[in-house]
């Protein structure tokens, strides 16, 4: 029988339920104890594909094709486990297939209420994802903070879990906030026990206690808050703010969270071995050369729009124990900028995903200076779709190409919507989403980085370069060097004769993880580190 560990949280929001999941994850994995995490959201969205990157943070995509949280992004990297359309649900979607289970008289007639409808479909979707895993401990994270009223149905599901499963089975994880007054230099517990108390009064009392804050406490508030929350002493544990997420899970172990959580639940005994996690730690921390690269993008403003990219690049980095400087572009602010001053001093360019016509232009300038001046580039998604763009106004001379996404009247439509798709309503179901085969020439500088023919990858996105400017571009230089296995579809492309200019339809940074970077991004940095910046000059060592 699958064991269950709920994760909520307390006092203020983005304390970093996500990072505490996923690294006691990575804890009882490395005791061999097979794991997955899934995550409950309160918000009343169906999922987070239309949700603006400014309020959400970036879309994960799962490899069936589900539409996530970037906190699954998360669970993956630190699990090296792929996830599932299971393993994410909403209260939109919940109230959705309620509403449609009453319309379809699923329900006899019956008043519909939160308890029992609505807790038990959200008790049997935790079950279903549980059944898709195989998973001996699931990790359930709860969105929000204890006392958002739009959390209230995923509070009372998980205590009818406790109630109906009894502890042997189940294990309530709080995470709280302990601040520190700078006035007095106290660290204060009242907001922590506050949160607990608001939990209790919700019929959970928390076995565990995860207390944030900005530097390690001593026992002294620990059995304070030992006394106050009803906790036991050696299930209290600090987490002070640390230099790199990474870190998190060694600060959890060395404080005995992968044993006093197996013996809560009945668990293998054995030692978490995170001495291979730790090494690829400390090279994160090492003095390492500094490497600038430029992430130019329509929401750079929040860093968590394009969180994965982020992340790949560092492990990309780390790997070859280099140290990534990002200055991030926001490029509807370049469009009339000088390139020299703003990208003359970077090593590297990436363009990633995004919907929309902002900042287009912009990006467009960021290829051609890209090109033009040997500075490595790496497109992603719509990324891979302005070098084409770029490629084709000022090498084809086809001065009004663009993408039908952001002028539909030109008459040179190099990128275009997929076919089959024109009359779908719905914004989600007009994506291509999810993992899809791609065959790579053996001939290209991508096959070096995969060293395999066959690949796959996971997409999100509508518009495709289109066919009929195919032959023209790899003519003129901008190559097809991966495509869909029917040869329709173009996947990868690559600039012959320059040193990295490199865009894949996909988006590679989903499947990267800390200790195996993504070979595209690996080929990337690498290409950066052989870039060196003189002043406003590049020069490429030889």
């Amino acid at each position: 029988m699958t064991k269950y560990i709920f994760v909520t949280g307390g006092v203020v929001s983005s304390l970093g339920k996500g990072i505490v999941s996923a690294s006691i994850g990575r804890i009882l994995k490395n005791k061999g104890i097979n794991v997955s995490i899934m995550k409950l959201d309160p918000y009343l969205n169906v999922d987070p594909g239309t949700m603006s990157p400014f309020q959400h943070g970036e879309v994960f995509v799962t490899a069936d094709g589900s539409e996530t949280d970037l906190d699954l992004g998360h669970y993956e990297r630190f699990i090296d486990e792929e996830l599932n359309k299971f393993s994410s649900f909403t209260a939109g979607a919940v109230y959705r297939e309620i509403i449609e289970n009453e319309r379809e008289g699923k329900y006899l007639g019956g008043t519909i209420q939160t308890i029992p409808h609505v807790t038990n479909l959200i008790k049997d979707k935790i079950f279903k994802a549980s059944e898709e895993t195989s998973a001996e401990v699931m990790i359930v994270e709860v969105g929000g903070t204890v006392g958002d009223i739009e959390g209230q149905p995923f509070i009372e599901a998980i205590r009818q879990f406790r109630s109906e499963f009894g502890q042997d089975n189940s294990l309530f994880m709080h995470l709280t906030l302990l601040p520190k007054l700078g006035a007095t230099g106290e660290v204060k517990t009242k907001p922590t026990q506050h949160s607990v108390n608001s939990l209790r009064a919700m019929g959970i009392q928390p076995d565990f206690l995860v207390c944030r804050s900005d530097e390690e406490f001593d026992n002294s508030i620990k059995s304070k808050l030992s006394l106050h929350c009803d906790v036991k002493l050696e299930r209290i544990f600090s987490l002070e703010t640390l230099d790199t997420i990474y870190a998190v899970p060694i600060a959890l172990e060395s404080q005995g969270m992968g044993d006093k959580v197996s013996e809560f639940l009945n668990l293998d005994k054995s030692k978490s071995d995170l001495k291979e996690w730790n090494k690829m730690v400390n090279v994160i921390r090492d003095d390492k050369k500094n490497l600038n690269i430029g992430i130019i993008g329509k929401y750079t403003s929040l860093e968590d729009s394009y969180l994965s990219v982020k992340e790949a690049l560092m492990h990309a980095a780390v790997n070859q124990e280099l140290n990534l400087k990002i200055d991030w572009i926001l490029s509807d602010e370049i469009e009339q900028s000088d390139l020299d001053k703003v990208l003359g001093k970077l090593s590297g360019v990436v363009i990633p995903g995004g919907f929309g016509p902002r900042g287009i232009d912009g990006m467009v300038k960021c290829a051609n200076y890209a090109r033009t001046k040997s500075i490595p580039y790496l497109g992603l998604c719509l990324g891979m779709q302005i070098m084409v763009i770029e490629y084709a106004r000022n090498v084809l001379n086809l001065k009004d190409a663009n993408s039908s996404e952001f002028d539909q009247k030109s008459k040179n439509l190099v990128i275009d919507f997929l076919p089959g798709q024109m009359k779908l309503k719905e914004t989600g179901a007009s994506m291509r989403l999810g993992n899809y085969p791609c065959i790579i020439r053996k001939k290209s500088k991508v096959f070096n980085y995969y060293k395999k023919e066959e690949i796959t990858e996971r997409h999100r996105h509508r518009y495709e370069v289109n066919n009929l400017f195919k032959e023209k571009l790899e003519k003129e230089g901008l190559v097809p060097v991966g495509t869909s296995p029917d040869g329709n579809l173009v996947e990868i492309m690559e600039v012959a004769n320059h040193p990295f200019m490199m865009g894949s339809q996909f988006h590679p940074e989903f499947l990267s993880r800390p200790d195996r970077p993504h070979p595209l991004f690996y080929g990337f940095v690498s290409a950066v580190n052989e870039t060196v910046v003189e002043g406003d000059q590049i020069r490429l060592i030889q």
